[in-house]
């Protein structure tokens, strides 16, 4: 079964090619995902396809108009039934993985509509099902937003990673950001690649790169790491350094 999203957009041409590239694309083409770009203009009446206008009260920028966007949200809705329509905003709660794995588990869908201008008319706020944004900043549209959020819930589709272990061993799946990663040459530039990783020895690898993502959390996430509840096996890992791992 498909998962299926779609965008609604006044600019479809600027996420067109990266929904279509790369582990997306490729998700596309199996089946797995299907990402369907609606411009909210096609639904804008009269010949300049009007879809802003300036805000009651005064004060810069351009507001988007009710009508185009419900008209698109509701068609989105004839399409995806039961799909959950959120709109990229500032003001929603902050994107987190675990909001991605919660949208993935959604199996009708997702409807994201991307905000332009200086906002939405609030008259469109009933016809949706809440707001997401990406962080504390603020961007010239929500498409780059939409697209992060389509990228991360993608990622936990079955069948969309090559390896499913991928998704379960990344940051912020338990709490923790990911252990550092090596390829080859085993030296660039007289840096080495850590001895334990060349060892063949896995439990010591895992030992490591557990003991790695636990110190990593702490030193740059903080906030992180003091909601985490460490096992005992994770608090003796912790206090052991690094050359007796």
């Amino acid at each position: 079964m498909s998962y299926p999203v779609e965008l609604l957009t006044l600019f479809p041409g600027m996420v067109s090619g990266y929904l279509g590239a790369s582990i997306l694309g490729k998700a596309q083409e199996k089946g797995l995902i299907s990402v369907t770009l609606t411009d909210v203009r096609d639904f804008a009446e009269g010949k300049h396809r009007v879809t802003d206008d300036a805000p009651y009260g005064g004060g810069a920028g351009m507001v988007m108009k009710p009508e185009p966007l419900v008209a698109a949200i509701e068609a989105a809705r004839a399409r995806l039934p039961g799909a959950k329509a959120l709109l990229m905003s500032p003001r929603g709660p902050t994107f987190t993985q675990a909001t991605a794995r919660e949208l993935a588990r959604h199996e009708a869908g997702l409807i994201l509509v991307c905000g332009r201008y200086e906002g939405v008319d609030e008259r469109v706020m009933p016809f949706l099902d809440g707001e997401l944004s990406l962080g504390d900043f603020v961007l010239t549209g929500g498409e780059v937003a939409a697209m992060a959020v389509v990228d991360a819930v993608a990622r936990l589709v079955p069948g969309v990673l090559g390896n499913e272990a991928s998704s379960v061993a990344e940051s912020f799946e338990e709490g923790l950001l990911e252990h550092p990663h090596y390829t080859r040459p085993p030296v660039f530039r007289g840096a080495e690649v850590p001895a334990v990783l060349q060892s063949g020895d896995h439990a010591r690898i895992a030992r490591w790169r557990r003991w790695k993502a636990i110190k990593l959390t702490q030193e740059r996430r903080p906030d992180l790491f003091a909601r985490l509840e460490f096992s005992k096996a994770d608090q003796k890992l912790l206090a052991r350094e690094e050359e007796a791992l």
